[in-house]
């Protein structure tokens, strides 16, 4: 099966993003929001391809967010439950400096990284209030096509 890879970021990379956390919470004091709250969502996309996180704070509004692919997992390797993990790690780290320690998560989708995703949440020492599933389901479906007259 091989080694698994990991993509080890570089001194200027991990500069980069600790700048781009320092920006936010920098945005928090210019202007007075109270982006510094302990509650938070977090959202989960899950699809077979991929899995998407992102954090946000009570009204929405977006403080970090993360997916399988910016780390540097590819092809069929992003949707593994592996890659969910790592990529709450990086969501986490954005968390724990903002100050959010109570979070509601909101899953959405049907792929492999749902219940490693949440459960790394909880590893994480991110407090779970609520899992909601907001998967769409079709009621009825499209109208069919008319059928093909020969």
């Amino acid at each position: 099966m091989g080694k698994k890879r990991i993509i080890a970021k570089s001194e200027e990379e991990l500069i980069k993003e600790r700048d781009a956390v320092d920006n936010i919470v920098k945005k928090d004091k210019q202007t007075k929001a109270k982006i510094r709250t302990q509650n938070g969502r977090v959202y989960i996309a899950s699809s077979y391809n991929n899995t998407l996180i992102t954090l946000t704070d009570v009204q929405g509004n977006v403080l970090a967010w993360s997916s399988a692919g910016t780390i540097g997992f590819k092809g069929s390797k992003k949707a593994t439950p592996f890659a969910a993990s790592k990529v709450v790690e990086t969501v986490a780290k954005v968390a724990e400096k903002i100050g959010i320690k109570e979070v509601h998560v909101l899953v959405k989708g049907i792929g492999g990284g749902r219940e490693s995703a949440i459960r790394s949440l909880a590893a994480k020492g991110l407090q779970i209030m609520s899992i909601e599933d907001v998967t769409p389901i079709p009621h009825n479906g499209c109208r069919p096509k008319k059928p093909r007259r020969v």
